[in-house]
C-alpha cells in the first residue's frame, strides 16, 4: 500500500470536507465511492473528511437487511476506511452498521479513522429515529450514555453526533462542554415536507448556541436530503452542497471559535447544565 505523506499542518487550523452520496446495499461499491470522495477531498486540501450516516449499507426500508449487513469494528468496511485514511494521510468519519454479539439488532455507529490508520474514536447513536413514521429502534440499539466521543485534528477538538441527535440540543451542548470546537455530524436526513428546512435550521442553531463549527454530511436521494454543509460558530455557511453527490471543503480555525466566544460568551454565562435521563434500550 502506498502511503502519502500528509502536508504539514498548522495547529488550530484545519481544512474540513463534507462529502455526500447515496449508499446502497452494495457494501464494496459504497466503500469504493467513499474512497473516491475522500481522495477528491484530500486532493483539495481536506485533512478531515465527514461522510454520511449508514455509509456502509443502506436500503429504503429499515428491516432485517440492516442486521444481516452488519460488521464488527475489525471487519472489511472499517479496515477499508483505515486504509483510505492512512493512504491519504487524513482523518475519515463515516457511519456503519455495527454487529452486536447476540444479533437481532445493530448499533448505528460512527467510526473515525485517523491518518495513522488507527481508530481515533467510535460513537454509537444515542437518539434513534422513531419519528415521522419510522422505527429505527426495531432494528437498532441505542448507544450507552458515556463520556462524549471526541478526537483531535490539527490541535482542534472534534465531537461526534448522528442525524436525529441534531434535534436534541443537549447532545451538542455536552460536546461543547467536553471541549469540542467542531462537531462532525453524519446523517441520513430522510426527505419529507419541511425536512430540508429543519436540517439547515437546526445545524445553524447548534453552531450558534454552542459557538462551534458544525460539519454536517448527509446522504442524498433517495434516502437522504443532501444539502451537506459546514457552518461556523456565528451560523455562517462556510461551504455547502445541493442535491448531487460531491465534496465541499471549508477552513476551520480555533481563532474564529475564540473570537466568537469572546463576543458572545454564552457558554460561560449559562446557568444550567445537562444531566442524562435514563438510558434507552
Amino acid at each position: 500500500m502506498t502511503v502519502l505523506v500528509a502536508p504539514e499542518r498548522t495547529l488550530g487550523m484545519v481544512q474540513v470536507a463534507v462529502a455526500q452520496f447515496a449508499p446502497t446495499d452494495d457494501k464494496a461499491g459504497n466503500l469504493a465511492v467513499l474512497t473516491r470522495l475522500a481522495g477528491e477531498a484530500a486532493e483539495r486540501g481536506a485533512e478531515v473528511v465527514v461522510l454520511p450516516e449508514y455509509s456502509m449499507f443502506t436500503v429504503p426500508a429499515m428491516d432485517e437487511r440492516f442486521v444481516a449487513s452488519a460488521e464488527s469494528l475489525d471487519g472489511a468496511f472499517v479496515t477499508g476506511l483505515r486504509e483510505v485514511a492512512a493512504r491519504r494521510g487524513i482523518t475519515v468519519v463515516a457511519g456503519m452498521n455495527e454487529a452486536l454479539p447476540e444479533g437481532g439488532r445493530i448499533f448505528n455507529t460512527l467510526v473515525v479513522a485517523g491518518p495513522d490508520g488507527e481508530l481515533a474514536a467510535v460513537y454509537r447513536k444515542l437518539h434513534l429515529y422513531d419519528a415521522f413514521g419510522f422505527r429505527e429502534s426495531d432494528f437498532v440499539r441505542a448507544g450507552e450514555i458515556t463520556e462524549p466521543a471526541t478526537f483531535k485534528a490539527a490541535g482542534l477538538t472534534f465531537g461526534l453526533q448522528t442525524c436525529y441527535d441534531l434535534r436534541f440540543p443537549e447532545v451538542t451542548r455536552r460536546l461543547a462542554d467536553a471541549g469540542a470546537q467542531v462537531v462532525a455530524l453524519p446523517a441520513e436526513w430522510v426527505p419529507g415536507p419541511l425536512k430540508e428546512y429543519h436540517w439547515t435550521t437546526l445545524v445553524k442553531a447548534r453552531a450558534i448556541e454552542n459557538t462551534v463549527y458544525v460539519a454536517a454530511a448527509g446522504q442524498i436521494a433517495p434516502m437522504g436530503s443532501g444539502s451537506s454543509l459546514v457552518v461556523d460558530p456565528m451560523g455562517v455557511v462556510a461551504a455547502s452542497l445541493g442535491e448531487a453527490p460531491g465534496v465541499a471543503v471549508a477552513e476551520i480555525s480555533a481563532d474564529r471559535v475564540e473570537q466568537v466566544r469572546t463576543t458572545n460568551p454564552a457558554l460561560a454565562l449559562r446557568r444550567f447544565t445537562v444531566a442524562p435521563r435514563d438510558s434507552a434500550s
